[in-house]
């Protein structure tokens, strides 16, 4: 240290005692512990600010002032109109015969505690005690990231938070009727479903203010396939089969004509895939595009699949019936338009033959 910096440090620590000294504080005690009956100390009423708010500390001088000074914790903020905190948010406000002021600005936890004025009058030493309690607005400062998991998981949910009063916190489950909750900073959910996927929201509460922040959980499920429709088509005219599927994730298709895989854009066929949603499209339908074909969804946890049938359809004329896809592929409904034929001759000869 430089001569004169250890001459500055003296002299700052003489000051202190003088200080003490001076206003009869005995070092190393509470200044709101003094019992000399020949001062005059004074207890305020605690203040109550919130964080990032300023407070401003006033002390009544009165009588003929000698010295005063505003200490934090046996630290002294002001000597008079000197400063002797190196905090830039302290700063002096008022200083005269009747009061002596200080403003700390953006307040802060660090803060809170017993502030003290103490003040030498020419008859006797008096001291003002102030208690600063600084309260804080909630904040989520632990929160479970966005989850992907497998259906039948369990589940668990961690949110933390801190503030002055402590927060209280809650879940609540906002994607559905909300019936999942809990009060508490974990949330249990044993043996997911698919049901329970969606947006789960932590809240932190005190008296001051609210926190809220969300997480996303994914459920991941093989997938399932709705029962295919079965389609009748005219040669030579435009086909399409649908098959749609429920996954997460999203399930790739495959399509199947009896064992043999198609190929899409083989043999003047599409396969066109939208989301859970597969199509594929017959543009010219030919007698070897009937028949049964087989749409298998897939993703990494399972496949399903659903046949469907792709029948020919007849247009009718005035000696043809149209008896639907079974009827046609069997070739009985030739033979109903056969037998009614038969029903109808023998009905018009009965009568003449009963002349007989």
């Amino acid at each position: 240290m430089t001569p004169r910096g250890y001459f500055f440090s003296w002299s700052k620590c003489s000051a202190l005692l003088s200080l003490r000294i001076l206003l009869l504080l005995p070092a190393g005690l509470p200044v709101s512990s003094q019992g000399d009956s020949q001062s005059d100390n004074k207890v305020m009423d605690n203040i109550t600010v919130r964080q990032g708010e300023t407070v401003f500390l006033r002390c009544s001088q009165g009588d003929v002032v000698t010295h005063t000074a505003w200490l934090n914790r046996s630290s002294i903020l002001y000597a008079g109109d000197e400063k002797w905190s190196v905090d830039p948010r302290v700063s002096l406000v008022t200083l005269n015969q009747e009061e002596f002021t200080i403003k700390i600005e953006d307040i802060d936890m660090t803060d809170e505690g017993q502030y003290v004025c103490a003040v030498q009058t020419s008859s006797r030493p008096r001291t003002t005690v102030v208690h600063i309690l600084v309260q804080v607005p909630p904040k989520i400062i632990n929160l479970s990231r966005n989850i992907v998991v497998n259906e039948g998981a369990n589940v668990t949910l961690l949110c933390q938070a801190m503030g002055k009063p402590d927060p209280s916190i809650s879940w609540r489950f906002i994607s559905s009727s909300g019936d999942m909750a809990s009060d508490d900073e974990y949330l249990e959910i044993p043996s997911i479903t698919r049901q329970r996927a969606g947006t789960y929201e932590c809240t932190a509460v005190n008296d001051i203010d609210t926190d809220v922040q969300t997480v996303d959980i994914t459920v991941n499920y093989a997938p399932s396939v709705l029962e295919g429709r079965d389609v009748g088509v005219t040669l030579g005219q435009r086909g399409v089969l649908e098959c749609e599927s429920d996954a997460v994730p999203e399930a790739d298709f495959e399509w199947y004509k009896d064992d043999r895989r198609i190929v899409n854009g083989f043999d003047g066929m599409e396969i066109v895939t939208t989301g859970s949603l597969s199509k594929l499209t017959f543009y010219n339908v030919s007698d070897g595009d009937y028949g049964n074909y087989t749409c298998v969804a897939i993703n990494k946890l399972g496949s399903a699949s659903t046949n469907l049938l792709l029948y020919v359809v007849i247009e009718p004329t005035s000696s043809t019936l149209l008896q639907g896809p079974r009827a046609v592929q069997d070739g009985s409904g030739a033979a109903m338009g056969v037998h009614s034929h038969t029903c109808l001759l023998f009905i018009a000869i009965l009568p003449i033959l009963l002349r007989f």
